[in-house]
């Protein structure tokens, strides 16, 4: 389908602003996935199309902070296995999920991670005893997160970077950086799967990775230097925002 050349035009600059707010707190797709709606793009295409734009913002966001020394790729190669094929089982079941369970599941699970650094500002600000077992934290609670983002998907950046900080007692720096490396492979396996099923628009595609690498590169310098203090703002009103976008929509 052929878009309107302000849409072309302005969509890139849309996926900067996301792939900065991706980075640092997650719900990049509560700017894109509008935004291309807005452009005329059917809803399909538009989570398919988001899917691929986003997975590029998160894989340049990784790549930065593992060369930085912030992400370690053996310390986290097994999870990530475990999140790709978790992520493409919830992609391909997306409509076996009943629709009551979303109206309201979705608003408690942000509403609960608003209230989480609310309540508990120190969170994240220095590592901490881990309160689960690694082995469990890896093979249970991150497929789980990742499932939930082949299935539904608003969120999954805080609630990896939340698993990290409240399970694990990582600092909210090394618990972001993980949950970019989480959030692309369980993007990558739903891309699969929307591929297959041929509903992206490569073009908008394209041009919006450009953007998303843009804002990704930006944002991950930010992180290095802001740390801690602008993070845990940034999750708790884009989780509030995602809150109040799902229940003007139901």
């Amino acid at each position: 389908m052929d878009l309107s050349l302000s849409a072309a035009l302005l969509l890139p600059l849309v996926a900067t602003f996301a792939g900065f707010i991706d980075t640092l707190a997650g719900g990049g797709g509560l700017v894109t996935v509008p935004a291309l709606l807005l452009a005329g793009v059917p809803p399909l295409n538009a989570l398919a199309t988001n899917k691929v734009q986003g997975s590029m913002g998160t894989l340049t966001a990784s790549l930065m902070l593992m060369r930085k020394g912030f992400l370690r790729p053996e310390e986290i190669r097994r999870p990530l296995l475990y999140c790709f094929f978790a992520a493409g089982s919830g992609t391909a079941l997306v409509q076996a999920l009943p629709a009551p369970l979303l109206r309201y599941a979705i608003p408690l699970v942000l509403i609960g991670i608003a209230t989480y650094f609310l309540l508990v500002p120190a969170a994240g600000q220095l590592e901490s005893r881990p309160r689960l077992g690694l082995r469990y934290y890896q093979s249970v609670i991150l497929p789980v997160i990742a499932f939930y983002d082949g299935l539904i998907g608003p969120g999954t950046g805080s609630f990896f970077s939340l698993a990290g900080v409240a399970l694990r007692g990582q600092t909210l720096i090394q618990a972001t950086a993980h949950a970019k490396a989480f959030n692309f492979i369980s993007n990558l396996a739903s891309v699969g799967v929307f591929v297959l099923g041929g509903h992206v628009l490569w073009f908008t595609a394209l041009s919006m990775m450009l953007g998303q690498m843009l804002g990704a590169t930006i944002a991950s310098h930010v992180m290095i230097r802001g740390g801690a203090r602008l993070i845990r703002p940034l999750i708790v009103m884009v989780s509030l925002a995602m809150l109040l976008r799902f229940w003007l929509t139901q």
